[in-house]
């Protein structure tokens, strides 16, 4: 469950919010004038956020190819994928 703090604990307790950011990985919400202004949470939940974002707009990508046909043979799809994976490795 998130926490909710004002802007001046940020400034004032920076460490404390951070250690609660990693231990408990949980975010917390930093206020301005009792308003909701900007989310913190450690760097390891900030990459598996968009390490999922990043798959749920491919999964999303892939559904509306395959609503308008778009699609190749699986082996096609394999070959491509291999061929790119190489050229990533040589590259």
């Amino acid at each position: 469950m998130e926490t909710i703090r004002p802007s001046s604990d940020l400034r004032n307790h920076y460490s404390e919010i951070s250690r609660q950011c990693h231990e408990d990985r949980t975010p917390v919400i930093i206020t301005v004038n009792g308003h909701g202004d900007t989310a913190v949470l450690g760097l390891q939940d900030y990459y598996q956020m968009k390490s999922e974002l990043e798959l749920l707009r491919t999964l999303a990508e892939a559904e509306n190819d395959v609503a308008n046909g778009r699609m190749a043979s699986m082996q096609d799809t394999f070959d491509g994928i291999r061929k790119a994976l190489m050229e990533r490795k040589d590259g």
